[in-house]
């Protein structure tokens, strides 16, 4: 309960209220005086003008009315009163959370005291009402609470090993706060929001004088306010608590106000004003606050930079705010138009639920009719037999008609009429005979073929749930790449609900900014669970996303995964081996789109000359397309257990000529590029050479400084001069016709590893040459391509 002053009650007219200097301030009115609208009318004010200015005054009493939602304690429901700012944020009026801290059990922690009134209005008969409500805790429950650590008491000492961590529970975020050991008295008061409060008041308040709280009933208007007194004055009580000849009497008055507060924001640990604003702690700090070892290694800046940065962002956010307030608007009636929409759809859906359980319902009586029709029919069919079997057996009962029927045949002595008669009652006779010998009831009296087993349909009815929408996919990076198309594919999670169809979207990352939102392009209404998007924009950066659809709606967005597209257009071919020298020791698969390279028996027989002179096997496969213009793009992949594979590319005659000589060069020098032995080439030629080719072995790539010179066909620079990378799944060749240049990449994250010269003064076609075993695998166009015509080397086929 507050022990401070309570605030004079605000005076409510029965009518309207009339606008105070405020109201008419920030309307841009002047404030005329009684009658001084109707003065103006009869001089011939326009209408339209008033008209607008009472519009104004309306917007702003509802303005006004609105904001104070925000001056509201959430504990008394009443303005704010010297309020406190606590660790989340919110505010409370300090008399306020001495109440709620009492409540808890907490003592000693009523906040700083040199916040507390001190005037001659803060006396017990003229303190708060409230003050007399609240309930002190007992004697025996203060001890209770000192000896369980609560408060200060003799023989305390601060700062010991358990120090008491005061928690208040916030009533507008309802979590507990952690106040510290302090309690209240570690907090800030919220000037700024006094400040509005007082503000406020001002404005709304009709007739809002402030009144003398010294006064006896009826108080007069205050004229004066004493800040170290904090109280409002009359003239009379003013000299009465301000004796001549009194330290009082030395007090300056000031303007009469409803809210007394210092006039700067002082530390609450050293009472020192703030100077610094601590971006770790989100905490004013003053100088000695600084020093302090708890703000070691903490960014500390000056409380004028953290208030130009707050007021610009804040008055940033206001600006854009009051710029967009037709934006607003539009959301505002979005909304409202969704939740009328929902209304609407959550009716439905209750129909639409209670219509299928009442189907349900319906087929169950369907069935339960039919199946206890059945039953009824088979107990019947029973009944009858059961029957017929009882008039059998009691046929055969002493005194039955039956019995004495044979009896009196029995009797008969004429031969040819007893056997006449006998003859019929003879099998009647039999036929219950051996029904007596053998006993057997007609019918079964159990129905146990007649129970239901509504296990399975029991569970389904238990697990009857509303359909939920498919969860986000997964996209397979292993198998989602990008090439001539790109092919995307992904999976549901496993225990995800089934999707009917899916919605593939994506979009170019680098295409020239457009205003608005980035726009995505869509493939709606995908089976299965991959899709092909054609003809994408080359040396391009694709996203893309797929969500999932069933008849709940669209589940989540995949996670976005980025692919490049080839530099260039891709160029389609096959592999023809017609050229290598030794082609016996070439395995072309059958879809001329993989080779393999067996050295067999001749390389075998070699191993013995291998210190004097090596026999080494050159074996090439060249591609059966021709470049002769523009920009072409390959990929492959070569195997890491290859031993040495070069790919590359080179002018189409020069390789005819080079590889259709000796099948065996006997020089450890042999560069299988040149078609030479060695000697002219370690010439500088200023020529672009005829071949360019990228080295690799045993799952590395060789990268040499005189690649560059020299189409990466050897390393005459010697091992310092050379590197070696890891080998990437796949390889990318990039052939610029006009330019004379071929680029090898990453064709996985189309990172660049060489680029090299070439002599394009004729077609150009793709070549793979391999020393020792090893094996190359052509890159699967994604979409299936149209037939072509091949032409290398004056021979023509279709494919």
């Amino acid at each position: 309960m507050r022990s401070d002053i309570s605030p004079p009650p605000l005076r409510t007219p029965p009518r309207a209220p009339a606008l105070s200097r405020g109201f008419a301030a920030a309307a841009g009115i002047g404030h005329p005086g009684a009658g001084g609208h109707g003065r103006a009318m009869a001089e011939g004010e326009d209408m339209q003008t008033f008209t607008s200015i009472m519009d104004a005054l309306v917007r702003i009493s509802t303005s006004m009315k609105n904001m104070e939602k925000e001056l509201l304690c959430p504990v008394c429901q009443e303005m704010y009163k010297q309020p406190l700012v606590l660790p989340c944020t919110h505010n409370v009026c300090q008399a306020c959370a001495r109440e709620v801290l009492g409540q808890q059990g907490y003592v000693g922690h009523g906040g700083d005291p040199s916040s507390e009134p001190t005037s001659p209005a803060s006396t017990p008969s003229t303190r708060s009402p409230r003050l007399s409500r609240r309930t002190l805790p007992k004697p025996d429950r203060l001890d209770r609470l000192l000896k369980s650590g609560f408060g200060t008491y003799p023989g305390r000492k601060r700062g010991a090993l358990h120090p008491q961590v005061v928690m208040f529970p916030c009533p507008a975020c309802q979590g507990d706060v952690e106040l510290g050991e302090r309690g209240l008295a570690g907090l800030f008061r919220n000037l700024t929001l006094e400040r509005v409060v007082e503000r406020y008041r001002q404005s709304v308040s009709v007739g809002g004088a402030i009144l003398c709280q010294l006064c006896k009933p009826p108080p007069l208007e205050a004229t004066k306010g004493c800040t170290e007194c904090r109280a409002t004055f009359c003239n009379e009580c003013f000299k009465l608590f301000h004796p001549w000849g009194t330290q009082k009497a030395q007090h300056e008055p000031t303007l009469p106000t409803l809210s007394f507060r210092p006039k700067g924001l002082m530390c609450p640990d050293h009472k020192e004003e703030v100077t610094h604003y601590c971006k770790t702690c989100q905490r004013l700090v003053c100088q000695l606050c600084r020093v302090r070892r708890t703000h070691g290694g903490h960014k500390i800046t000056p409380v004028l930079s953290a208030y130009q940065a707050l007021k610009d962002k804040l008055t940033k956010s206001v600006t854009y705010i009051l710029g967009n307030q037709d934006t607003v608007q539009t959301q505002i009636c979005e909304l409202e138009e969704a939740a009328r929409h929902t209304e609407v759809s959550g009716q439905q859906a209750k129909e639409e639920v209670s219509q299928l359980v009442r189907g349900l319902g319906a087929v169950l009586e369907e069935k339960r009719v039919s199946l206890l029709q059945a039953i009824e029919e088979c107990q019947q069919e029973r009944l009858a037999r059961l029957s017929a079997q009882i008039q059998e057996h009691r046929s055969l009962l002493d005194g039955s008609g039956l019995v004495g029927y044979a009896q009196e045949v029995l009797k008969e002595t004429d031969q040819p009429c007893f056997v006449q008669a006998a003859k019929q009652l003879h099998n009647r006779i039999s036929r219950a005979t051996d029904a007596l010998q053998t006993f057997r009831p007609a019918a079964s009296s159990s129905f146990r073929h007649c129970q239901l087993d509504v296990g399975r349909e029991m569970k389904l009815l238990t697990e009857l749930n509303f359909l939920q929408v498919p969860e986000a996919p997964v996209i397979d990076t292993q198998r989602t790449f990008a090439y001539d198309q790109i092919f995307l594919c992904w999976r549901l999670p496993p225990h995800s609900p089934p999707a009917w169809h899916y919605t593939v979207e994506f979009r170019r990352t680098d295409a020239p900014a457009q205003p608005g939102p980035a726009r995505w392009q869509r493939r709606e209404e995908v089976r299965g669970t991959s899709a092909l998007l054609e003809n994408p924009d080359t040396g391009s950066v694709y996203v893309l996303r797929v969500r999932g659809c069933n008849r709940a709606g669209y589940g989540e967005y995949s996670e976005d995964v980025h692919l490049h597209t080839p530099p260039a257009p891709v160029l389609h071919f096959f592999l023809d081996g017609r050229w290598g020298t030794s082609r016996e020791r070439l395995a072309i698969s059958k879809d001329q789109r993989a080779v393999r390279s067996v050295p067999g028996l001749p390389l075998l027989l070699a191993a013995e000359r291998l210190l004097t002179g090596c026999h080494l096997s050159v074996d090439v496969v060249l591609g059966d397309v021709a470049v002769t213009q523009g920009r072409s793009y390959w990929a492959c992949a070569v195997d890491p257990a290859s031993y040495l594979v070069k790919v590359g590319v080179g002018l189409e005659s020069k390789l005819q000529e080079s590889f259709q000589g000796a099948p065996d060069v006997i020089s450890p020098r042999y560069d299988p590029d040149s078609g030479h032995d060695s000697g002219a080439e370690d010439a500088t030629v200023e020529a672009s050479p005829p071949f360019a080719f990228l080295t690799i072995g045993m799952g590395r790539i060789l990268l040499g400084s005189g690649a560059g010179s020299n189409g990466g066909l050897t390393g005459r620079d010697g091992p310092a001069a050379s590197c070696t990378v890891p080998l990437p799944p796949r390889l990318g060749i990039c052939l610029d016709y006009e330019r004379g240049r071929v680029s090898f990449l990453d064709a996985v994250s189309f990172r660049g590893l060489l680029e090299c010269p070439l002599d394009c003064s004729g077609p150009v076609c793709p070549a793979f040459c391999f020393i020792g075993g090893g094996a190359v695998q052509l890159q699967e166009p994604v979409g299936t391509k149209p037939e072509r015509k091949v032409t290398i080397g004056g021979f023509a086929k279709l494919d």
